[in-house]
């Protein structure tokens, strides 16, 4: 089997939902923007993330950083799929557009979620065409429930496929 140290060195340890959501929540940069993974479900296929508003994530004019709107949908989707289709497949965020809606203030929330069809469709595809780039949308909402903010995010999906053992030994030798 082909390694996937691509990766990273975390793809190859199992965490469980728990641990994953204490790492994301003392990681500096979602500290920094006030980030938090409130939830990750057992089977990694939902995430709730939320932020609240302070000094260091608000802009000049009042409302919520767009940096840090966009910074709480980065990673999600990714960890739903890396975390579905296994050791076997390179999941990559690939690109990614957010478009500000409302005006951000005090605690916003962004829900993701992949059905168990979803997913396989998703794995299916990868493993017909060898790749995929499903493009996935999350809302970010407010208290009340009012969208702030939309990214669109677009992931790669491979399926890694062993290298072909080459035996010179088999092979005619030209002189």
């Amino acid at each position: 089997m082909a390694s996937s140290s691509k990766q990273g060195f975390l793809k190859n340890i199992k965490l469980s939902a728990n641990t994953l959501r204490w790492l994301l929540n003392i990681w500096l940069p979602y500290v920094g923007a006030r980030i938090h993974v409130e939830y990750i479900s057992p089977d990694f296929r939902s995430m709730r993330v939320r932020m609240k508003q302070s000094w260091y994530n608000t802009n000049y004019v009042g409302t919520h950083f767009g940096g840090s709107l966009y910074a709480m949908t980065d990673p999600f989707y990714m960890f739903i799929l890396l975390n579905n289709l296994g050791k076997d497949y390179i999941v990559w965020d690939k690109a990614a557009t957010i478009e500000f809606k409302s005006p951000g203030k005090g605690y916003v929330y962004a829900e993701f979620a992949l059905t168990e069809a979803q997913i396989a469709d998703i794995k299916a595809q990868a493993d017909v065409h060898g790749k995929v780039e499903p493009v996935l949308t999350v809302d970010v909402k407010d208290r009340a429930g009012k969208i702030v903010a939309t990214a669109h995010k677009t992931l790669y999906v491979r399926k890694i496929v062993p290298k072909a053992s080459f035996d010179k030994s088999s092979q005619p030798v030209n002189i």
